[in-house]
């Protein structure tokens, strides 16, 4: 029987292409770029999760992810790349201002509060993931919460799973289920840390490098059925 469930956030409980989507929008505004149209941001959505793909194959930094994904993308759209520090950092706040949860996610944590120790993991900047956490109320779901960079690893870096380990002083991995939707980070992370893993797959992806999933669930509530 699992105790401990470590949950993603950002795509699995939190609707993150929505959120993306608002903050950009919002910010192509502010920084007087014009309108930012869903085509634009479809191109952008591919080149973020390159980037944060590559950043979970450790291929490069986080500080380059962040910059890196804004000067390919501006590039692209002929816009000055020169804005792209001043942007991401506008952008680490305002994706906190559009908290968009999946659907049920958040009734189904607030069922299982009190009944499993919630651990929310992420790999999110520290800046976007705390705001966010406070402004969707999740601060106070959660029993504890672990960012990549206050964990000095990212998913799926088995030092991330060895410091939530350590500090909730986790002996038996058996009552560990890992849940995120993330095939690279997530799922991959769960299986270099023994754990048993739950992929969130929507969107009916292909398991593309055939990894030993134990659950794969389409909808949120079907995680009822696993527990």
């Amino acid at each position: 029987m699992y105790k401990y469930l470590l949950w993603d956030v950002d795509g699995t409980i939190l609707d993150f292409l929505a959120s993306e989507s608002c903050a950009i929008k919002e910010l192509f505004k502010r920084f007087n770029l014009g309108e930012c149209t869903d085509e634009m941001l479809g191109i952008y959505s591919k080149i973020n999760v390159k980037y944060w793909d590559a950043l979970a194959r450790n291929e490069i930094t986080k500080p380059e992810v962040l910059i890196g994904r804004f000067n390919e993308f501006f590039t692209m759209m002929n816009i000055d790349t020169g804005i792209a520090e001043e942007f991401n950092k506008a952008y680490q706040l305002a994706l906190g201002d559009y908290c968009i949860f999946v659907k049920n996610a958040k009734e189904i944590l607030q069922s299982q509060k009190g009944k499993y120790t919630l651990v929310a993991v992420t790999n999110g900047t520290k800046v976007a993931q705390t705001k966010k956490l406070k402004m969707s109320g999740l601060d106070n779901i959660f029993d504890h919460i672990f960012i990549s960079e206050d964990v000095g690893y990212e998913k799926p870096n088995l030092g991330f799973f060895q410091c939530v380990f350590d500090t909730l002083n986790i002996k038996d991995k058996s009552q560990v289920l890992m849940i995120g939707d993330s095939l690279i980070s997530d799922m991959q992370g769960g299986i270099n840390a023994g754990v048993d893993t739950c992929w969130f797959n929507p969107n009916h992806s292909e398991n593309r490098d055939n990894l030993k999933i134990t659950y794969e669930i389409s909808q949120l509530k079907q995680i009822e059925d696993v527990l």
